[in-house]
């Protein structure tokens, strides 16, 4: 009797792996055919003819060199009949609604799996991070920073920087990083699954419990929702007439702006006000809160600011936005800021207030999922909605908006939906990083959040000065900021300010998540003259004074 089974390989990293896998495979009597989806899906169909031993099957690939186990089978998971009961179109396992990093895991993850699944996507393949956020944002600071070290200083003259600059230039290398890496990340790798299938259009629950695209009935038993963000635009009066700019038309500009307001006080706002200051353009910053970075510990958010305003923004807290207008060519806004009236004035205003979900056209309510007032999808720990069919991941949720988290949401929502609440998404060590110069980064609690908490806390700073590569860079802006509990000495969070603060911060994310101690960073070895050295450096102060110390002492 014919019968399909599937394995999961490991081992293969490019096409000749998937062609060996496969030759091996059909050189067992009793195989009929062998089908191999790209070796990045890393597993392999097989058709057997007859009865044969699994462990046949794993001993053929071994001989090649490669390793094999059973794939997992997706089971149905217990509960009501779905809500949702649309019959026509083609058969998945599992539908995806959203073509971004959070669809994409989710689909990966279930055709690992062993499932079929449909991504259905509205825009651009991709989603925000490659096309519109992470990628073209990071591309155009590092721009700006090249720039602004090449000896191009602000206040140099906004004409004459203009003039230098090659704006269409620049442009065009984060255009063309764009488009490679949405290729690569996206669009080579769907073409990789052949048991993923792509439908373009808007996804849309009805209220009879079907779910349509484009007019046309999808079956769909379960589904992932991933349909991102995009930009928050407030309504306040005179916004229309303002045409304030958002993150994504910000970066598509055709000529720089001589002067720009910007709205917000946190990582979007401050990465490209410190980008556009960088190309020349007089950036005046406007913050509710009374300090930027609200989140982050006040040490970090106060030595961030002084090193903006260095570099010539104006930076404004205790700003409440009244009214927004616009005279002649200059964009207007009116605000109370400590209590008085004030109106400033740019050739352009920048909206970096948050995204808002895109959920909007979804039709969730008729499905029965429970969305925050401001139309946030609410997910538990499993990925979970409302609906026990439907689960969804990324920034369309109440989760914390970044790439990241939305990849590993999506895989888990996909492993949850094919087969039960078996996996949760852990935030505990969720590193956090503001990519302006120096970067601002964090993972854990403050000092407050601890206290809050009820922990009994210790904490540590040290000024960036004290660490010996900061020093030899010539860049000693910043700290670095240790919260442990007083009494065992465990880290609860590190927080800091520095030059490639992400990649330190990396180090201080493990310390957290494996619940290390203080004495655990104080007697691990830290190469010299590096920044993540400065952590070994916090550590040992919560002890000694480190003027007190040479180099490498411990």
């Amino acid at each position: 009797m014919r019968r399909t089974l599937r394995l999961h390989i490991q081992g293969m990293t490019c096409d000749d792996c998937a062609r060996h896998v496969t030759q091996a495979l059909q050189s067992v009597p009793g195989v009929e055919k062998v089908h191999i989806p790209g070796w990045r899906a890393a597993q392999a169909e097989i058709v057997l003819a007859q009865a044969v031993p699994l462990q046949r099957l794993i001993a053929a690939v071994r001989a090649a060199g490669y390793d094999a186990s059973a794939s997992d089978a997706p089971t149905p998971r217990p509960g009501t009949p779905p809500r949702f009961s649309a019959t026509a179109g083609g058969e998945s396992d599992l539908v995806v609604v959203g073509g971004g990093s959070g669809g994409f895991a989710a689909a990966i993850r279930a055709t690992e799996m062993g499932a079929r699944v449909l991504i259905i996507n509205q825009g651009t393949l991709g989603g925000t991070c490659v096309n519109i956020g992470c990628v073209p944002s990071k591309a155009l600071l590092r721009s700006a920073a090249a720039w602004h070290h090449s000896g191009h200083h602000p206040f140099a003259g906004v004409h004459t920087r203009a003039e230098r600059l090659d704006w269409d230039a620049v442009r065009a290398q984060k255009d063309a990083l764009v488009a490679s890496l949405r290729q690569e990340k996206y669009t080579d790798v769907l073409a990789a699954y052949p048991q993923i299938s792509l439908l373009r259009g808007q996804a849309r629950f009805t209220e009879d419990g079907g779910l349509e695209v484009n007019g046309q009935r999808i079956q769909a038993e379960r589904v992932v929702i991933a349909s991102g963000a995009r930009p928050r635009i407030m309504p306040w009066p005179g916004v229309e007439a303002a045409a304030p700019l958002t993150s994504t038309s910000l970066m598509a500009l055709e000529a720089l702006p001589e002067s720009l307001i910007v709205l917000g006080g946190r990582a979007v706002a401050l990465e490209l006000g410190q980008m556009m200051a960088r190309f020349g353009v007089r950036v005046t910053l406007l913050q509710r809160s009374e300090r930027i970075l609200p989140t982050h510990e006040p040490e970090v958010s106060t030595a961030l600011t002084e090193a903006l305003r260095e570099e010539g923004l104006e930076i404004i807290t205790g700003v409440q936005v009244l009214q927004l207008g616009r005279e002649g060519n200059a964009r207007t806004v009116l605000a109370r800021v400590n209590g008085q009236p004030r109106t400033f004035r740019a050739a352009h205003i920048l909206m970096a207030l948050g995204r808002q979900p895109n959920t909007d056209a979804l039709g969730l309510a008729n499905v029965g999922v429970a969305m925050t007032a401001q139309g946030n999808i609410i997910v538990d720990k499993h990925m979970a909605t409302s609906n026990p069919h439907i689960y969804a991941a990324g920034d369309c949720t109440t989760l914390p908006q970044f790439v990241y988290v939305a990849a590993a949401g999506g895989s888990i929502a996909a492993e949850n939906a094919l087969n039960g609440n078996r996996r949760f998404l852990d935030l505990q060590a969720l590193p956090q990083v503001v990519f302006t110069e120096p970067q601002a980064a964090r993972v854990g609690l403050t000092e407050a959040e601890a206290l809050a908490a009820g922990h009994a806390v210790k904490t540590s700073v040290l000024p960036l000065e004290a660490v010996p590569r900061a020093r030899a860079a010539r860049d000693t802006r910043g700290l670095i900021k240790l919260v442990a509990h007083a009494e065992s000495g465990q880290i609860l969070g590190a927080h800091l300010l520095a030059a490639e603060g992400g990649e330190v911060i990396q180090t201080a994310t493990l310390a957290v998540k494996l619940g290390l101690r203080v004495q655990d960073l104080q007697n691990t070895f830290f190469p010299y003259l590096t920044q993540v050295e400065g952590l070994k450096l916090a550590a040992l102060a919560f002890d000694k004074d480190i003027a007190r110390l040479s180099c490498c002492a411990g």
